[in-house]
């Protein structure tokens, strides 16, 4: 392939980095987003469950050489600070010492990236595109504005498809023979809600710290932001005796966080309005395969594999895309033929299995509490960030899996049994 061109859907965090690898590579670089301009308008909140960025987030972060840019919205994590209905406190840490993951702002995070690529002479951003139609014998996207309701019909030789788990250019992928879909909701939603900071921008919880409050079958967890501020998020069953169905009005929510999160409650002044405001988000598992059609259009990220959150393993895995696509380009001199299908081949073996692991991780994980032991009976120790990404630990068990880690430049992998763990 001669002309050094792409096309990027979806301006969120793995297409925001992608473009900036391609365009380090010298590539001419168009990306389409459906949202408008957040670098002029701001991030739309009320929808977003904090990230924990884990080494192979960071590793794709410092192989795009914007390390700089994002190191200071990053607060390190060293374990987590469980809380009980009567408000005692247990800190359980996810490694060794200096050992930490990255809580970082999904908003903040995305501005951050977009600027880095807006700032590539190379790159194009167009906003208030809404991808209609993705003809994949030419290679030709057709885009309609939000706003003005005008069609752009645009082609290039590569296309990367990174909108996320409801892709449109996956939804053209799976009218083509011998593609298979399938995508899973889980039994619970979520709400984003907020601790604000205190005086003077303090942290009115441990800072250094990923906070839970397990409950049975549905928990509340908070991350902090940069300005001292904690983004909560509770995840509650759809239906039931607990659930959002039964939290209708003001009073229902205030006995409900009474009852269950009185400590919690009390550092947020703006509960019921949060609560009335924010949507209430689903949660949900895309698998698919291939990612690939033609070796002209691949798949990323959501648009592949769209995992729930309580693994900490989305955006780390997305990022770590990025970085194998990357280190498959500088192998295969660019020949994109080649590195479309062994991305393909090799990537998508290492990404199936962990969407496999079951759901009900998050029954345990919100219901085990003090409890520290592995499923043999005997204690674990912990086992963090070093060598496999992120290693949550679901409270408070510990499981065992047989996982594949990378261990070479192209993405080759290894079997390797070690912990992965969620929150």
């Amino acid at each position: 392939m001669k002309e050094k061109r792409g096309i990027i859907v979806g301006a969120g965090l793995v297409g925001s980095l992608w473009a900036i690898f391609l365009a380090k590579r010298g590539y001419e670089v168009d990306v389409f987003e459906r949202r408008g301009d957040m670098r002029q308008k701001g991030y739309s909140g009320g929808r977003s469950i904090n990230l924990a960025m884990s080494r192979r987030g960071w590793k794709a972060i410092e192989r795009a050489g914007i390390k700089d840019l994002i190191e200071p919205h990053a607060i390190p994590m060293k374990g987590r600070m469980i809380h009980s209905v009567e408000g005692e406190l247990a800190f359980q840490p996810y490694g060794k010492e200096g050992q930490a993951i990255y809580s970082v702002s999904r908003g903040g995070l995305n501005l951050e990236l977009l600027k880095a690529a807006g700032d590539f002479p190379n790159v194009r951003l167009h906003f208030d595109q809404i991808c209609r139609d993705l003809e994949l014998d030419t290679n030709t996207l057709v885009f309609e504005h939000a706003q003005t309701g005008e069609q752009t019909n645009i082609k290039a030789p590569l296309l990367f498809g990174t909108d996320g788990a409801f892709s449109a250019v996956r939804g053209s992928m799976m009218k083509t023979p011998r593609f298979d879909y399938s995508q899973e909701y889980l039994s619970h939603s979520y709400k984003e809600l907020t601790i604000p900071a205190g005086p003077g921008g303090s942290f009115l919880l441990e800072k250094n710290a990923l906070h839970i409050w397990p409950r049975h079958q549905f928990m509340l967890i908070a991350l902090p932001n940069a300005d001292g501020s904690f983004t909560c998020t509770l995840f509650l069953a759809h239906e039931g005796p607990s659930s959002f169905e039964q939290l209708k009005t003001d009073a229902d929510v205030e006995a409900f966080f009474q009852r269950y999160f009185p400590d919690a409650m009390a550092m947020m002044p703006t509960l019921l309005e949060d609560f009335r405001t924010n949507p209430t988000g689903m949660l949900l598992t895309v698998r698919c395969s291939p990612w690939e059609y033609e070796r002209r259009v691949l798949l990323l990220g959501d648009a592949a594999h769209a995992i729930v959150p309580f693994y900490g393993q989305g955006m780390n895995a997305g990022f770590e895309d990025c970085t194998i696509l990357d280190e498959l380009a500088g192998e295969l001199n660019e020949d994109w033929e080649k590195i479309f299908d062994r991305f393909n081949r090799e990537r998508i073996k290492t990404g199936m299995p962990s969407q496999n692991w079951p759901c009900a991780i998050l029954s345990k994980c919100a219901t085990w509490w003090p409890t520290r032991s592995s499923c043999s009976g005997k204690r674990s120790q912990p086992i963090c960030t070093e060598n496999t990404g992120t290693l949550f630990c679901p409270p408070i068990r510990w499981y065992r899996f047989r996982i594949l880690h990378t261990t070479s430049p192209s993405g080759l992998r290894t079997n390797r049994t070690d912990c992965w763990t969620v929150y």
